[in-house]
């Protein structure tokens, strides 16, 4: 498969002149296992972005409900058109447990043991992609996400209408009307609070990549912090070269390839940032934000701009006071 990094002497600059086959790479016998089981995950992860990519939103029956508030079959058309969807939010949610739980596996296998991270990233190309894949369906997931108000507002309204369903199930709203066993909808109120927290996030697949990272390292006190920030900004440096040097870009197979590593350039810096304790933007960290940023500003802006926003927006250290002022210059 060839080696994910290559890099040249330390008695000189080290260059990151290599090319990594995010498109193609296979896993080895140890690796099949987890990659198996991240598999199955990335698959979830396709069919969700798909979902959210479609979602409409209840806006219009939300409206007519709030302007005809006595009007029970207007109530009644906003709260069936609004449950499905509640049932969609809630395979979000669910899913971001899923990467809660395997985040930390491919974090352990790619940080973890005798191997040093530069090791970890030759020898388990394969993992690696499946890292950069998550990577990539969570700033999608947030991107869509935030231009998509209609998943707020529907979920308010529903905390709205169950919070009004106070009386017991047997019992009528009202004279006449529908009863309060019409309106029930299988979620319980401390998944709709959880919900509620996820979803006040304006990226919050990102929120857990990031508070999932972060834990690792606190909790997995046998594997130094640097193993994992290493891998982070080496992978960041790796994907900035490629997407600079003309030849690597030649060799992509899909045109989409050079915004997907542009995506995984964004992610893994974010994560270093949320991980170190200097953060990606002070003088001492090894993530080279200047030309990282540079590449990000030398594509159409219609596609990079959500990139530059989740630097902006995203990352934890920007704004400290040792963040050089030409570093947040370029951001602005």
């Amino acid at each position: 498969m060839g080696n994910l990094l290559r890099l040249l002497s330390r008695d000189e600059p080290p260059k990151y002149d290599v090319f990594v086959d995010f498109e193609n790479a296979q896993p080895s016998e140890s690796e099949k296992q987890l990659f198996q089981e991240v598999e199955m995950v990335l698959i979830k992860a396709s069919d969700l972005l798909h979902q959210l990519q479609t979602y409409k939103g209840a806006g219009n029956e939300i409206r007519e409900a709030i302007a005809n508030p006595q009007n029970e079959a207007i109530q009644m058309k906003a709260w069936q058109t609004v449950t499905p969807l509640v049932d969609k939010l809630k395979d979000f949610y669910l899913f971001s447990i899923r990467l809660e739980s395997i985040i930390p596996k491919l974090l352990n296998a790619l940080t973890s043991g005798p191997m040093t991270p530069r090791h970890h990233l030759e020898t388990q190309q394969a993992l690696v992609k499946q890292f950069a894949e998550i990577l990539d369906f969570v700033l999608k997931f947030d991107d869509i996400k935030m231009s998509n108000p209609s998943i707020q507002n529907d979920f308010s309204y529903y905390r709205r209408t169950t919070s009004r369903l106070s009386v017991p199930m047997e019992c009528a709203m009202a004279p006449g009307s529908l009863t309060y066993r019409q309106y029930n909808h299988d979620l319980s109120k401390e998944l709709a609070n959880r919900m509620s927290l996820f979803y006040a996030h304006a990226t919050p697949m990102l929120k857990v990549l990031s508070d999932v990272t972060s834990n690792y390292v606190v909790a997995n006190k046998n594997v130094p912090m640097d193993n994992t920030t290493e891998t982070l900004s080496t992978m960041a440096k790796v994907c900035q070269r490629m997407v600079e040097n003309p030849e690597f870009c030649s060799r992509f197979q899909s045109g989409d390839t050079i915004l997907f590593v542009l995506r995984v350039m964004v992610g893994v810096i974010i994560l270093y940032d949320h991980v170190h304790p200097s953060g990606a933007f002070s003088k001492s960290s090894h993530i080279d934000i200047k030309g990282s940023i540079k590449v990000l500003r030398e594509q159409p802006p219609n596609i990079v701009e959500g990139l530059l926003n989740a630097l902006r927006y995203t990352t934890k250290h920007l704004n400290d006071e040792n963040t050089p002022k030409q570093i947040k210059a370029l951001l602005v």
